[in-house]
């Protein structure tokens, strides 16, 4: 691994090694409470690779329909859609220590326990911790667009990771992305609409419009009053596979 913390305190994400990210990784400023929160809600609400594979009914404690959201920024939407939806349970991935900090917090202080949090890369945990059929639903929102064009192999959705979330989708399962960059929108529309296994939940080549489930952001709400798109693509995995 290029980078394994001995502490969790250490506030550093897991990640293996590989030749291309789709994210930089940035230490950025903690505040005291979010340095708080890995000493005191970490043990409860915090996952590692470490751990191997996951078995989501003992970390629950019942078993419960189960989303995974990857790259939760600084997790207002997912504290949100956890305490709003009590009957499933979530775990979110993100790779900078602050928005953890600020989650895993913001979770203790409202009393959720529907919630875990990974600090490390999305790829490795979807590889290595995910088992397979798991998921009724995946949440990638707003993923760094990269968008000059020598950067866009830099992009998380490629068809081999589209292939990877199929795998960790149960039947049916939902494939749900989100992105306010119009030239992103339309490479992950051509990526999902090629892509083995899945089935667009509104029609062929269509985006969909925002389910009630993904809350409506500040930054989202700041856009629409500046003429601003956000697209939505909704894809289901196929009942065969």
């Amino acid at each position: 691994m290029d980078s394994k913390p001995e502490s969790r305190t250490e506030m550093r994400p897991e990640y293996r090694s590989k030749p291309i990210r789709s994210y930089v990784v940035r230490a950025g400023r903690m505040t005291e409470g979010q340095r708080n929160a890995f000493d005191t809600c970490w043990p409860f609400y915090g996952l590692s690779l470490e751990q191997g594979p996951i078995d989501a009914e003992a970390i629950f404690g019942r078993r419960a329909p189960l989303v995974v959201e990857i790259g939760f920024g600084m997790g207002d939407s997912l504290l949100q859609m956890a305490a709003a939806a009590p009957e499933l349970d979530f775990i979110g991935i993100e790779v900078h220590p602050p928005g953890v900090g600020r989650l895993i917090a913001g979770a203790r202080e409202q009393g959720i326990e529907n919630l875990r949090v990974y600090l490390a890369d999305a790829t490795d945990v979807l590889k290595e911790c995910i088992p397979d059929g798991s998921l009724l639903r995946l949440q990638l929102y707003f993923p760094d667009p990269w968008h000059k064009k020598k950067h866009n192999k830099r992009r998380i959705v490629q068809p081999e990771f589209v292939q990877l979330i199929r795998h960790k989708l149960a039947p049916k399962g939902i494939l749900h992305m989100a992105t306010d960059w119009e030239a992103y929108a339309e490479q992950m529309l051509e990526v999902l609409e090629a892509a083995e296994g899945f089935a667009n939940t509104v029609a062929a080549e269509q985006y969909a419009p925002r389910p009630d489930y993904r809350p409506l952001t500040k930054f989202e709400k700041r856009g629409e009053r500046l003429g601003h798109g956000v697209w939505d693509l909704l894809y289901a995995k196929r009942e065969q596979d």
